[in-house]
């Protein structure tokens, strides 16, 4: 019974803590911006933040890079 209760309070708590808030700080030559993800997993997190990472060819070139906190 001990061992059953164990595993019960592990698998909730590790649960539980999957989802957080995260950050993502993009920096591009206009300075920095942040952007805070609520209640998101790490990975969907890191891919949305990845997103926002470009590169503008243009006549004007403008690199944001994007990186999870």
């Amino acid at each position: 019974m001990k061992k059953v209760l164990f595993i019960a309070i592990v698998a909730v708590a590790s649960l539980a803590s999957c989802k957080k808030d995260r950050t993502c700080t993009c920096t591009d030559t206009s300075g920095i911006t942040t952007i805070t993800y609520t209640k998101i997993s790490k990975s969907d997190a890191k891919d949305a933040c990845v997103a926002n990472t470009s590169n503008s060819n243009g006549s004007a070139a403008l690199t944001t890079t994007c990186t999870l906190k």
